[in-house]
């Protein structure tokens, strides 16, 4: 079996350079490189795309170009593939250790760590940050949908739901891992949770009729977003014991990931997980009526 490591890179050539040296030194290395320098004007989705069809590997490995592999991530994609001849695709997580500092980064790179690790086996999705395809099996479906996303979105997300819905099979390997680069802000995350991922994925889901308990839209997601909804009314009500018991809803919803917040970057971090998740999970209610809006003025003649 053969892979091809696909990286649609960007301008931020330290990152880019990183995570290139170490797909060619890792463990068992992609037999193929592809490397595609997109213009601004080229999304992830058709960089990937473009990359996918100069290959001729076997499986196909997504990288992200702020992304640096570990050393024996590839061993386990060839390992899972050929325990599974019948598996689609295979996709790993960020690693417990995000090379960024900050509270912003640590809280947002971390959520995403601890999100994969809890939803380990089969699933409903994909993740392009370091995922894996059978080419013959993305091709077939026609690749990422680079019409309907020109920007970083959700659509490594809305190809793994094409090809779940097909009858494919998608495996989420938490041993799978990556070091994520990547620096967040509070503007950064707003903006990516709202427009680039929550009303995205809203559409989603009303287009397929589904209600996906994968990943972040899980029991926990959903009754920590209500929680947090609760905050916010017993703040502007000025009912701090609202506002405090809705607090401590999302904190006890929530203990296994402030431990980890705790153990990897220590007490200032975990204080400042709180008011950072139910940030998070308010973009997230926002989004609801946004996509159902967008959906259905979509849906109109």
């Amino acid at each position: 079996m053969t892979l091809c490591a696909v990286i649609p890179a960007t301008d931020a050539r330290d990152t880019s350079d990183r995570c290139i040296r170490a797909v060619r030194e890792a463990e068992h290395p992609p037999e193929e490189i592809i490397v595609v320098n997109r213009p601004r004007r080229l999304g992830p989705a058709a960089a990937r795309n473009r990359g996918a069809r100069q290959a001729t590997a076997d499986v196909l490995v997504f990288v992200d170009s702020d992304i640096e592999v570990h050393a024996d991530a590839f061993v386990k994609i060839r390992k899972a593939f050929a325990e599974d001849p019948g598996l689609a695709g295979v996709f790993g997580s960020y690693d417990d250790n995000p090379a960024s500092g900050g509270l912003v980064s640590g809280f947002r790179n971390l959520l995403h760590h601890y999100v994969h690790q809890s939803a380990a086996g089969q699933a409903s999705t994909f993740w392009a940050g370091l995922g894996s395809i059978r080419r013959d099996v993305f091709l077939r479906a026609g690749g990422f949908d680079e019409k309907r996303f020109l920007a970083p979105s959700v659509e490594d997300i809305e190809l793994g739901m094409r090809l779940v819905s097909s009858g494919n099979r998608i495996l989420l390997d938490p041993t799978i891992l990556g070091q994520h680069h990547k620096r967040w802000t509070l503007g950064s995350m707003i903006r990516t949770d709202l427009l680039r991922r929550g009303v995205p994925w809203v559409q989603l889901l009303l287009q397929r009729d589904v209600a996906s308990t994968t990943l972040n839209l899980g029991w926990r997601h959903r009754a920590s977003a209500a929680a947090s909804a609760g905050c916010l009314v017993g703040v502007l009500t000025r009912k701090p014991k609202v506002a405090a018991a809705s607090l401590a809803v999302v904190i006890c919803l929530n203990t296994e990931f402030y431990a980890l917040l705790y153990k990897k970057r220590g007490l200032r971090q975990t204080a400042a997980g709180p008011p950072l998740h139910v940030l998070h999970h308010l973009v997230s209610v926002v989004a609801v009526p946004i996509g159902i809006f967008q959906h259905l003025r979509r849906k109109s003649p």
